[in-house]
């Protein structure tokens, strides 16, 4: 059993995203089409001797205890199994807070792969999920990773084909944006047929591969909301657009927005335009990358 795991916690952006109806428990039912990003956060774990579980992070205002889905992570598995060694969790943040990119879904999930590898736990990929849902909705996606249809409350995954590459330029606004605020506001019974993304047309252009028709199809209803309230969201859209990319999209519910290239002339240009250009005001991160594909390993 090693005493350091070394692991990477990749982003997501949601492909299209519709929300469906919200239900009695107060979760909203949900279709989304979740794509890995290349972009992530280092999660190191090491083995103490005495019992406890500690976290570190290089951003001074994430919380170190039980409010971090990393902490809560490794806590239900080591409660369950009853691990007695304890636990320390370094977390180095990359991926941009509360953006819509799943940044804590995808480090509490790379750390139940990493608690279960650490103390040969032995459960599967499959059970590992079944116990993410109960951290977050979003991590037994960030479990599984790639392409993939998620429902219910987004626990219910499929699988599907690996997305065609291409270049991805992401861009957040120096702003944060109330998940909570954004699903109350967007009162998804009154919302016309036409609002809604196709999200079965997205999936059957996934499966013939055709990225100019998965492009066309991008949507997300909660721009709605926060693109209303927030005009920054269109604005580096369009730039986006207008500098080549096959079409842009807020992740989530935002304010995290990306574009689909198959110009790496033209997604490096969009880059440098707004980090460091005449467009640079418009977004606080911005990164430039690519799908990723691959099942959790250790890096």
């Amino acid at each position: 059993m090693g005493n350091h795991l070394k692991l990477k916690a990749y982003g997501k952006i949601n492909l299209a995203l519709d929300v469906l109806r919200k239900r009695e428990d107060g979760y909203h039912e949900v279709r989304m089409i979740m794509q890995t990003v290349g972009i992530y956060d280092q999660v190191d774990l090491l083995r103490k001797r005495e019992p406890g579980i500690t976290v570190e992070t290089n951003l001074t205002y994430l919380p170190v205890n039980e409010n971090n889905l990393a902490y809560r992570a490794a806590q239900l598995l080591m409660e369950e199994f009853s691990v007695k060694q304890g636990l320390h969790i370094q977390l180095r943040k990359f991926l941009p807070v509360a953006a819509g990119m799943a940044g804590g879904s995808s480090d509490a999930a790379a750390v139940m792969f990493g608690v279960n590898k650490m103390f040969q736990l032995g459960l599967s990929t499959e059970a590992l999920m079944e116990r993410g849902v109960k951290i977050g909705a979003d991590v037994p996606y960030c479990i599984m990773r790639g392409t993939a249809l998620s429902e219910g409350i987004g626990e219910k995954l499929t699988p599907l084909p690996p997305m065609p590459q291409c270049h991805v330029v992401i861009a957040k606004p120096g702003i944060s944006v109330s998940t909570r605020y954004v699903y109350e506001n967007l009162h998804a019974n009154e919302l016309k047929p036409e609002q809604h993304p196709d999200i079965d047309g997205m999936t059957a252009a996934i499966q013939a591969q055709d990225l100019p028709q998965v492009a066309d199809k991008l949507g997300n209803v909660l721009e709605l909301v926060t693109a209303e309230r927030y005009p920054v969201i269109q604005e580096i859209k369009e730039v986006m657009k207008m500098g080549g990319a096959l079409n842009a999209l807020m992740s989530g519910s935002g304010p995290t927005v990306f574009g689909l290239f198959t110009d790496p002339d033209a997604a490096q240009r969009v880059y440098e335009e707004l980090r460091y250009g005449t467009r640079s005001r418009l977004a606080k991160q911005v990164y430039r990358t690519n799908f990723y594909n691959t099942r959790q390993e250790e890096s």
